[in-house]
């Protein structure tokens, strides 16, 4: 399992957190997911997903994902 945070633009409140939290939770090898708009980031614990992945779920959630960084656990 990776830790991946991933920058997020566009959200402003705790519904956008909510959003982007369904919308990664629903990939598949996604473990747990921690989002936080006031700092534009979600952290997430997986195996086997892509950043590619990550970057259509928070599309399709309506914010855009521009950065990933792989997190040492």
């Amino acid at each position: 399992m990776s830790k991946t945070e991933i920058t997020i633009t566009g959200m402003t409140c705790g519904h956008c957190e909510m959003s982007v939290t369904n919308a990664i939770a629903t990939l598949e090898g996604v473990e747990s997911v921690k989002v936080d708009h006031a700092s534009g980031t979600a952290v997430v614990s997986s195996s086997d997903v892509s950043d590619e992945q990550f970057t259509e779920a928070v599309e399709e959630a309506g914010y855009q994902a521009v950065g990933f960084a792989k997190i040492d656990a």
